[in-house]
């Protein structure tokens, strides 16, 4: 099987005005000739460490089951990192999102072969890197089309904030939570109930009338243990040929 490539390059967002390390997966078939879709991995690190997920694309991408694919991973620094960032309450929490859409997605556009379409843009992310993927996807309709939601982290301003936000129907939504995690030990070593707010955010997306949804309750908790399996599906539903 033919491997990809990945680069380490260096981003500076002037609306965070932070430098990041941006992990670039670019597949063994890549050529300037071709367009390719993009997906956007908050705890990007993670998903390419822990997740794998530069493999899993290599082996699809290889056995003509998803499109072309661009993966680029957004690291964290730390813990605070995570929470300024990734949920409404925090205080970097817009800048982010404006950075995903305005300075990250231009900037791709510009140094890869990309389709430049809503549609064949993606958003990942587990847990809070899952929350903050999903409100730039409602947020930013035209420039994100999907969006991968791995245990989700809910409460009532996430809430609150897909409610209030208008419905954008081509939004394809694939959302999927572990049936163990009503007792979920977080990255901050808290105990949580995960599984009962995404059961409300699943119903309250319903209730919004989003017609492309894929929703599933894994055998697993809110570990990569469960991530890590689930992201073949993941990408074959969401990239799927």
């Amino acid at each position: 099987m033919e491997t990809g490539s990945i680069q380490d390059i260096p981003f500076y967002s002037n609306t965070l005005q932070e430098n990041f390390e941006l992990l670039i997966y670019t597949p063994a078939n890549y050529t300037p000739l071709n367009k390719y879709n993009i997906l956007i991995a908050s705890d990007g690190k993670d998903y390419f460490q822990l997740g794998g997920i530069s493999h899993i694309a290599d082996e699809l991408i290889g056995n003509y089951e998803i499109e072309n694919l661009i993966i680029v991973g957004v690291p964290y620094k730390d813990a605070l990192d995570r929470r300024r960032k990734y949920i409404p309450s925090g205080e970097q929490h817009e800048a982010y999102l404006k950075f995903l859409a305005h300075e990250l997605v231009p900037f791709i556009d510009s140094e890869f072969s990309t389709t430049e379409l809503g549609s064949s843009r993606g958003l990942i992310g587990d847990s809070m890197a899952a929350t903050v993927s999903l409100l730039a996807a409602i947020k930013y309709p035209t420039i994100f089309g999907k969006v991968i939601l791995q245990s989700p982290y809910v409460d009532e301003s996430v809430l609150k904030a897909v409610e209030e936000a208008p419905t954008h129907e081509s939004l394809a939504i694939y959302h999927t939570v572990g049936k163990q995690e009503s007792e979920a030990v977080t990255f901050y070593k808290e105990v949580k109930d995960f599984l009962t707010p995404n059961r409300k955010l699943h119903q309250l997306l319903i209730s919004k009338n989003y017609q492309h949804m894929f929703y599933d309750e894994l055998d697993g908790n809110h570990t990569w243990k469960s991530w890590k399996p689930d992201l073949k599906r993941a990408l074959c539903n969401t990239f799927g040929i």
